[in-house]
């Protein structure tokens, strides 16, 4: 199977189409009391988005797959990822006026109500997994302590804080691989790693899955960090050009663009290689780590 294949593309679409299916199923319908505030929960995650997160989730469970549901895990993979782009996208952070090509949550629904709405899909997340997995306290633990690491002070949250320190601060390369590695390849690694855990894989699996995680989401942030520079808001979905404006510290400003393609190729090359040594059936999930280095938006 190869990125460009009708298996991988069919694939895809099932996944895509099983999580949406769930977010609808797991989040509160948008006429539940307080209306706005459920109004904007969805609206945010509605505005659609690759659904990165819960389809490496999805994909990882199928390696070696068991009666675990992972589709909880999934939705709050994206609730969690979808209130840390509502807080980006407000005034006093990147104040952005699109994301996904839809207004942002804040332009639509106002600032509070934003703020709240991104409180309100974090919490979620974590209720989620404790309510979706109550009769595994063990696999509830596992999962909450893997999702709550990755978004937390030293992973994304302190990312984004070294992100904004960073448009001020010095320019250096460790401050750069800090914040990609937190602020991004650390949740991505969580979605793969949630999803090894939630299946029947042999021991070890999961510290592999976290490897494979961080070179992937690494990949990832220097693409996006390219994309920036290189695309179009139309074929983006969102402003371009706006690290620049923000005085963002990207890896083309600091390596330039030849050197920034190099470096994303060479880590999709090292997380491809550790996805073959954890096995499974892992055909979909190598063409998966393929396709994000080609990826146009």
């Amino acid at each position: 199977m190869t990125y460009a294949s009708p298996e991988f593309t069919a694939q895809m679409k099932d996944y895509v189409a099983a999580t949406e299916a769930a977010l609808a199923q797991y989040t509160p319908m948008p006429v539940t009391r307080p209306a706005i505030l459920h109004e904007a929960m969805r609206h945010s995650l509605a505005a659609g988005g690759k659904r990165l997160r819960p389809v490496l989730c999805l994909a990882a469970h199928a390696l070696f797959p068991s009666a675990a549901n992972p589709l909880p895990a999934a939705v709050a993979l994206e609730c969690l990822h979808t209130y840390s782009l509502i807080h980006d996208d407000l005034p006093c952070m990147d104040n952005s006026d699109l994301r996904r090509g839809q207004p942002t949550c804040h332009k639509k629904f106002g600032e509070t109500t934003a703020l709240l709405a991104g409180d309100a899909l974090l919490t979620h997340a974590f209720f989620l997994l404790a309510d979706a997995y109550h009769h595994t306290p063990p696999l509830v633990a596992d999962l909450v302590r893997i999702l709550g690491d990755a978004a937390g002070s030293q992973k994304l949250i302190g990312g984004q804080m070294e992100d904004i320190i960073g448009e001020h601060g010095e320019a250096t390369p460790e401050r750069l691989d800090y914040i990609h590695h937190n602020k991004t390849a650390a949740l991505l690694s969580a979605s793969i790693t949630m999803g090894v855990r939630l299946s029947s894989a042999p021991q070890g699996a999961v510290e592999k899955a976290h490897k494979i995680g961080l070179k992937l989401g690494l990949a990832f942030q220097v693409i996006d960090d390219i994309l920036d520079v290189t695309s179009n808001a139309a074929t983006m979905g969102k402003p371009v050009n706006a690290d620049a404006g923000n005085k963002k510290l990207t890896y083309p400003h600091l390596h330039g663009l030849k050197a920034s393609r190099e470096k994303a190729h060479s880590l999709t090359d090292e997380a491809v290689s550790l996805c073959h040594e954890l096995g499974g059936d892992n055909a979909f999930l190598v063409a998966l780590i393929r396709s994000m280095e080609h990826r146009i938006n």
